[in-house]
C-alpha cells in the first residue's frame, strides 16, 4: 500500500458561493493540493516544539511548488499519518514508541513516506532511544553516514560541507529500504533553532547550513 492522496477532494473544492453553481473555489484546490509535511507527535504526548518550518516557506519560493507553509500537527498511530508524504520528529530526553507507532513507521517509510530527525538542543538520550526505535521497527535496515556527494546535496542548493555551530564539520546519516533513501537523521541537529520561535539550543552543536539541507531534503523525498 502506497501513501494515498485524498480521494475525497471534491468536498474539500466545492466550498462555498462557489459550489452552488458547480465551480471550485480556486484557494480550496491550492490548499487541499499543497504538500503537506507534518511534525509527529509519538510515544502518546511527545512531540517536537522546536523544528523550525522556515524551510518550508523557502522551498515554496525556490520551486514554485505548492507547500503548506506550517507543519501539520500528526499522530504517528494514526491514519492521517499516510496523508503526510514528509514528516519531522524531534524532541529532549527518554522516550519509546508505542506499538502502533512502531507499526505505522514502518509501513509508512516501506511505502513511500520520508521521515527527517533530529534530537532538540543536540539531546544525546533522545538520540540513544531513537536509535534503538529503529534498530527495532526495521531490523533489516542501518543508519549509515550519507557522503556529502550524494544528490541530497545537491538538490537545489549546493552543499559541500556540513559546519557546525561549535566548529568543525559532520556528516547526515540515513536509512534506505529497496535502494531509496527514506530517512536522514542528525546527531548534532537539523532543527534550525534560529528560526525556531522561543528556542535557543544554547547547548546544542546545531548544523549551521540546516535550513538549506533541510530544503533540499524536502526536494529529495518529493522526487525519490
Amino acid at each position: 500500500m502506497k501513501l494515498r492522496t485524498s480521494v475525497c477532494l471534491l468536498s474539500l473544492l466545492l466550498t462555498g458561493p462557489t459550489a452552488m453553481a458547480g465551480e471550485l473555489n480556486p484557494a480550496a484546490v491550492e490548499k487541499a493540493t499543497a504538500i503537506r509535511c507534518g511534525n509527529l507527535t509519538y510515544g502518546g504526548t511527545k512531540t517536537s516544539k522546536c523544528f523550525a518550518s522556515e524551510f518550508l516557506r523557502t522551498a515554496a519560493k525556490e520551486t514554485d511548488l505548492v507547500i503548506l507553509p506550517e507543519f501539520q500537527a500528526v499522530r504517528l498511530d494514526s491514519d492521517q499519518l499516510f496523508d503526510t508524504p514528509f514528516t519531522v520528529i524531534s524532541g529532549e530526553g527518554t522516550f519509546k514508541f508505542t506499538e502502533k507507532d512502531r507499526t505505522n513507521l514502518a509501513r509508512y517509510l516501506r511505502c513511500g513516506g520520508f521521515l527527517l530527525a533530529s534530537p532538540g538542543c543536540s539531546d544525546a538520550e533522545w538520540g540513544r532511544c531513537f536509535r534503538n526505535e529503529i534498530a527495532a521497527l526495521l531490523p533489516e535496515a542501518k543508519l549509515v553516514k550519507i557522503p556529502m556527494s550524494h544528490p541530497v546535496f545537491s538538490m537545489v542548493y549546493q552543499i559541500p560541507t556540513l559546519s557546525l555551530k561549535s566548529g568543525g564539520t559532520t556528516l547526515v546519516e540515513g536509512v534506505e529500504l529497496n535502494g531509496r533513501l527514506v530517512m536522514i537523521y542528525s546527531q548534532e541537529g537539523l532543527n534550525d533553532a534560529a528560526h525556531a520561535k522561543g528556542c535557543c539550543c544554547c547547548g546544542g552543536n546545531q548544523i549551521r547550513e540546516s535550513e538549506q539541507v533541510n530544503v533540499n531534503i524536502l526536494l529529495y523525498s518529493l522526487l525519490h
